[in-house]
């Protein structure tokens, strides 16, 4: 009896959604480069744990992702719990990105969206970029910029209705913990922030990549069952 048993766990886990090849080629002779906005208000685990998922990229194949921290003036911010971070880069000096990564802060839903440089910078830098990403309210700005119009998307559950409000032109998705939509990738964030991130190592690297880096956190990959749900739209639709 427990041959059987063996051989079904050693079977490939079926993935919840259709597998694509990335946007652009992933490049052979330099990482990707992976730039997180950050700004005073920015929460802990919507920063970090993506950061994490896409940093320990470079423990697992060559050459990775080279992750980089970049605020408005290249100054220090403090996060809302408390830290003091200071960034790599500023808008006006950072490497170009490959990958946009926008985790929530504080003032996501209000004075951030009226920032015009931030908002100017993310709609930019985005633009150029192959992904955008954010967690939780962090997808607040991405809209605002309009990365996300004409896209599916998700953000934090609580504000749903207010982002429906604020974007009619996204079309909002509820009780998923992550949407991938041509290049946004938006997530509902707090501790689902490791999805989106790890199924972005998955696009890029492959499966055995991302279960290794998935590993090292002690986190599960793939997602094998609910309540992991997500939302993938195949190129072209």
């Amino acid at each position: 009896m427990a041959a059987p048993a063996a051989a079904e766990a050693a079977a490939p886990v079926p993935f919840l959604w259709p597998r694509q090849e990335p946007l652009k080629p992933v490049p052979t002779d330099r990482p990707l480069r992976a730039g997180f906005l950050v700004v005073d208000g920015v929460y802990d685990t919507e920063l970090t744990a993506p950061l994490d998922i896409l940093h320990h990229t470079v423990f697992h194949t060559e050459p990775g992702i080279e992750v980089f921290t970049v605020s408005a003036f290249g100054r220090p911010v403090t996060t809302f719990e408390g830290l003091t971070l200071t960034p790599d880069y500023g808008f006006d000096n950072h490497p170009a990105i490959d990958i946009l990564v926008v985790p929530s802060a504080e003032h996501s839903m209000d004075s951030d969206l009226e920032d015009e440089r931030l908002i100017a910078w993310v709609r930019e830098t985005g633009r150029k970029a192959t992904y955008v990403m954010s967690l939780c309210d962090g997808a607040f700005v991405l809209a605002k910029a309009g990365l996300l119009t004409g896209r599916h998307a998700t953000t934090f559950p609580a504000d749903q209705d207010r982002f429906a409000q604020m974007f009619p032109r996204v079309d909002l998705e509820r009780q998923l913990s992550f949407v991938h939509d041509g290049p946004a990738i938006t997530s509902v964030g707090g501790a689902r922030s490791f999805d989106p991130a790890l199924y972005l190592v998955d696009l890029f690297y492959g499966q055995e990549v991302a279960a290794g880096v998935a590993r090292g956190l002690v986190l599960p990959w793939p997602p094998q069952a609910e309540p992991f749900r997500a939302l993938v739209v195949e190129y072209g639709e």
